[in-house]
């Protein structure tokens, strides 16, 4: 099986190109840095490195809407499969790649926060069309109106 699960911030803004022939379809490519768990790692420069750097490629609707709606910083969730492939550059090497083809994709930060909020801490989810119940006391339960006898409850 071939699945893959990320979730990582955008390096840069989405880049899209859109295919040739008679039905155009937008080809969206960006890169995700995925902290890393556990050990730290050196880079070639004897840096330590904290992420990896993952490229994506989305196609279609899924390429549209990451054009639309990503962009740099942004903390996004990605599942999708791992593409591998290879071609030969202009000085005759051999040139390997490894991508991850997107399934899904969804934002992985409150509107808030990915807006240049403090991401440090969120707010918990709060219905705005739900009223507080006009009979509750101070500590969240509500008021057993009188003539309600505690057997018709459901718990004792």
């Amino acid at each position: 099986m071939n699945r893959v699960i990320l979730m990582g911030r955008l390096t840069r803004d989405p880049e899209v190109r859109y295919s040739q022939g008679e039905r155009s379809m937008a080809i969206t490519r960006y890169t995700l840095a995925v902290d890393r768990r556990g050990r730290r790692s050196q880079n070639q420069d004897g840096e330590q490195q904290t992420a990896d750097f993952i490229p994506c490629v989305a196609f279609d609707r899924a390429g549209e809407f990451a054009e639309k709606y990503f962009h740099q910083g942004m903390r996004v969730l990605v599942s999708g499969r791992i593409q591998t492939g290879s071609y030969t550059n202009r000085d005759g090497q051999r040139v390997y790649t490894t991508e991850v083809i997107v399934d899904d994709q969804e934002f992985a930060d409150s509107k808030n926060a990915s807006a240049g909020g403090d991401s440090s801490y969120q707010q918990p989810y709060q219905p705005a069309s739900r009223p507080a119940p006009s009979s509750a006391i101070g500590d969240g339960f509500m008021n057993i109106p009188d003539g309600v006898e505690d057997e018709g409850l459901p718990f004792n």
